[in-house]
């Protein structure tokens, strides 16, 4: 039996249907259209999730579904127009890989019937690859003062780029780092350590990829207590005219250390993340 996954995202616009190419031809039955599409966002990868409406419309006459990808501007809210057949399911979901990092992707899915007539596709839905990296152990300063504090990215080469070796760095605190871990009595605190760092608690949550938008307002400069199965969003201000987001949740908590894992959006100002700008260097 096939399942439909009940997940929250932001709406995003429609994809015109003058849009569509590539499609199938067929003069046989037209199945209705996915009447909704969403997506998880990965490291390298999105998982997309539709709703099963055209396959409950007609058991009989559904053969697949087909999944379709193009480029898509932040700047301008569209999608682009040369779109790629990325491949087909039965079911209603589809994992869409080796995907760069950081590059917007706008996606589609139409249903075909047995007779290989294709209808009209699924609202679109854009989704934003990024790194992520899970079983990340920070500790207090009383725990390891060399490892008590967390950055998610740090321009080492001030190329302007985000290498892979820049990323989820753990180091001493000091005012470059995004946040520190301290010690309150039986509780441990992430508290913020750049001054334009600010956080906010995202719970309960199962898995990371369920801070899949960072929201826009809520965060603030204090220290929250780190709680098992609690997410926690990052907004950092450089001062650049944009905001870089970052997302972290908690497996376990210790007397002197968390154990997380952490993901970070490498285009600038995507809360998805908000508007897309082209990437300079970090000025920390």
């Amino acid at each position: 039996m096939r399942r439909v996954h009940g997940l929250f995202f932001a709406t995003l616009a429609t994809l015109a249907l003058s849009s569509c190419t590539d499609k199938v031809t067929g003069v046989g039955v037209v199945l209705p259209a996915p009447s909704s599409l969403t997506s998880i966002t990965l490291s390298g990868a999105i998982h997309l999730d539709w709703a099963d409406n055209a396959y409950q419309s007609n058991p009989g006459a559904f053969d697949h579904y087909r999944v379709y990808s193009t480029s898509y501007s932040i700047d301008n809210n569209l999608c682009g127009t040369s779109w790629s057949l990325e491949g087909t399911n039965v079911a209603p979901t589809f994992l869409v890989g080796a995907l760069t990092n950081g590059v917007p992707r706008c996606f589609a899915v139409s249903a075909v019937s047995t007779d290989g007539t294709e209808g009209d596709w699924s609202p679109s839905r854009n989704d934003t690859p990024r790194p992520d990296a899970r079983n990340l152990i920070v500790y207090t300063a009383p725990g390891d003062p060399l490892r008590n504090a967390f950055r998610f990215w740090l321009d080492a080469n001030s190329n302007g780029r985000v290498d892979s070796t820049e990323l989820g760095l753990v180091g001493a605190n000091s005012a470059s780092m995004d946040f520190t871990l301290v010690a309150n009595g039986p509780s441990v605190v992430i508290t913020p350590s750049f001054s334009g760092t600010k956080v906010q608690a995202f719970s309960p949550i199962d898995q990371l990829t369920d801070i899949d938008i960072a929201p826009a307002t809520g965060y603030g400069s204090g220290g929250l207590p780190a709680n098992v199965r609690t997410g926690y969003v990052f907004q950092m201000d450089e001062g650049d005219g944009f905001f870089r987001y970052g997302a972290i949740k908690v497996s376990a908590v210790g007397p002197n250390y968390i154990i997380f894992d952490w993901s970070y959006q490498t285009d600038p100002g995507n809360p998805e993340l908000l508007r897309a700008v082209p990437r300079i260097a970090s000025t920390r």
